[in-house]
């Protein structure tokens, strides 16, 4: 039985050309060797599995190849073998993380003043750098300045940040990108033709896009793949065997959300405690699928989309039945669905509760078409119906001096909508005019309603005194000038919520009563603490007692 060789280590690239993703590195290093500018030291930094080490080898065996092609390694003769090996004396690999300390870096130091036993150059490859203490770091100073020339260093990380300044200015540095998902996709579909292995392309992708620009972790996913399905990987076999939740499952929430089952959304999340899935998995897929359809919703097209040509044309139909808000929103809940799951002792009815939320949600307004529908009601009113949307209600002033006299806010019957020459069809709340006996019959009906709706208005409305109603107009006596400014900036609010109450219009005029003694002097009256407005809310709403 022949040993079995992981993709990752079977297909390295042996070749600059083959390293993928990263041609602005390899073009500048083979220019390099070709014009004899080859540096001292070299540190490539970069995320995870993008061919650092692998482009560190590379150079390794260009330098000291015997027979180089075209600034590339020839891997048949000596040196390029026992590199590739791993069995050269003049090429050392040093783990950074379990050699980390000042005596390791001064052996290190004492072991570069010798020369190579075959190669051209000693050549030092130092992985995970940035795991080197501050004292090695120091005692690597003055060698990565001022190296004997038969030497070459070249330091990998993933963490640049931790990377003194002082090394980073002795060396030469190239930072190696995230792979593309098409880079990735082209990788492995090269791999599967060569391997005999029929594998679809949209198995490639959801591959190519859980390797997450990684292309060692792409090829590694790749292989547990096959061992699972065979010579045959299909999408739907390759989310069984790993239990990854499918993109159609995301497709189904949004069928959900258009057409609004609350129901719908508790039976998918059983679906998915059923199946045994990772709720906070579900969430990142579900986060990523709106990502996918605001991209297609605000661009108008699906290119940045990474999935395969079938979800792409799905994205881009679904996306047209959203606005840009709506997805937005989406988005902001499934994110804090996903943070709060990470604390919470019952993941499943948050999950719930989200969802449904979620699917329910009511669908933005358009305010552009608001506007322009409130334009158009302008333009067919009359005077008296544009002055209502355009002219603002006075206020209240905040302070006054002197005694407090009669303060009336109100506009004259016939200039309101409804009134006089205006008058709509009978039956209607712009047309009917409530009665004094019927507005005292409901009258706590109807603070109770602006109390529901807006709690702090309804209790200074509560607070005021039902004076009287005459044609339309419902006088109010309020104790201050606070009482009167706030109904009166609430005013709209009122009318409205009057109107749907009574079934008819009203106009609410605030009045502030009259407190100073006989008419033309006197002093206004302090009123007491049990008599002010907050203190009469709290004991009728809470039943609060004096103390």
């Amino acid at each position: 039985m022949s040993e079995y060789i992981v993709t990752a280590r079977k297909w390295r690239p042996m070749k600059f050309e083959d390293v993928a993703g990263q041609d602005h590195v390899t073009r500048t290093l083979r220019n390099a060797l070709a014009s004899s500018r080859l540096a001292h030291a070299y540190l490539f930094s970069g995320p995870r599995g993008v061919g650092k080490t692998t482009t560190a080898r590379l150079l390794a065996k260009a330098v000291n190849c015997l027979n180089p092609q075209d600034a590339n390694p020839d891997n048949t003769c000596e040196h390029c073998l026992e590199i590739t090996e791993g069995r050269s004396f003049d090429v050392q690999e040093i783990d950074g993380a379990s050699n980390r300390g000042v005596e390791e870096i001064r052996n290190l130091r004492e072991a570069v003043r010798y020369p190579p036993v075959k190669c051209a150059y000693k050549v030092y490859i130092i992985d995970e750098v940035h795991m080197l203490t501050k004292e090695a770091f120091n005692a690597l100073l003055k060698t990565l300045e001022e190296p004997p020339s038969h030497i070459l260093f070249i330091f990998a990380t993933t963490e640049l940040s931790k990377v003194p300044a002082t090394i980073l200015s002795r060396c030469q540095r190239f930072d190696f990108r995230r792979i593309s998902h098409a880079k990735i996709m082209e990788n492995l579909k090269t791999i599967a033709g060569v391997e005999g292995i029929a594998v679809d392309d949209d198995a490639l992708s959801l591959i190519a896009r859980r390797g997450d620009g990684s292309l060692r972790d792409a090829q590694s996913l790749f292989d547990q793949v096959i061992a699972l399905c065979g010579n045959a990987v299909t999408l739907a076999g390759m989310e069984e065997a790993l239990n990854i939740v499918g993109t159609d499952v995301y497709f189904r929430v949004t069928e959900l959300m258009e057409r609004q089952d609350a129901q719908g959304g508790l039976m998918l999340v059983d679906d998915l405690m059923s199946g045994g899935y990772d709720l906070r998995e579900f969430l990142s897929g579900l986060m990523e699928h709106f990502r996918n359809l605001l991209v297609a919703r605000v661009v108008g097209a699906t290119e940045l989309i990474e999935a395969s040509d079938v979800y792409r044309a799905r994205y881009g139909e679904t996306a047209a039945k959203f606005s840009v808000s709506d997805l937005l929103r989406a988005q902001r809940l499934i994110h804090g669905t996903d943070q709060a799951l990470r604390y919470t002792a019952q993941p499943r009815f948050r999950l719930e509760a989200d969802l449904v939320q979620l699917v329910t949600m009511p669908r933005a307004v358009d305010l552009a078409g608001l506007i322009e529908g409130i334009e158009e009601l302008k333009k067919k009113g009359s005077p008296e119906v544009a002055r209502t949307f355009t002219t603002p209600a006075r206020s209240v002033s905040a302070s006054s001096t002197g005694p407090v006299q009669v303060t009336t806010h109100n506009r004259t019957p016939s200039s309101l909508p409804g009134t006089g020459s205006q008058q709509t069809s009978a039956g209607t709340p712009q047309s009917r005019v409530a009665g004094e006996d019927e507005v005292r019959s409901r009258w706590a009906e109807y603070v109770a309603e602006v109390s529901r709706l807006k709690i702090s208005v309804g209790v200074v409305l509560g607070a005021t005194t039902l004076l009287g109603v005459s044609q339309g107009v419902v006088r109010l006596g309020c104790v201050d000038e606070f009482q009167a400014s706030t109904v009166q900036r609430n005013r709209e609010v009122l009318m409205e919520i009057f109107a749907r109450v009574f079934n008819a219009r009203g106009v609410i005029q605030p009045e502030v009563q009259e407190t100073g003694g006989e008419a033309g002097g006197g002093t206004a009256k302090t009123p007491s603490a049990e008599e002010h407005p907050v203190v009469q809310a709290l004991r009728r709403e809470l039943g609060a007692e004096p103390l």
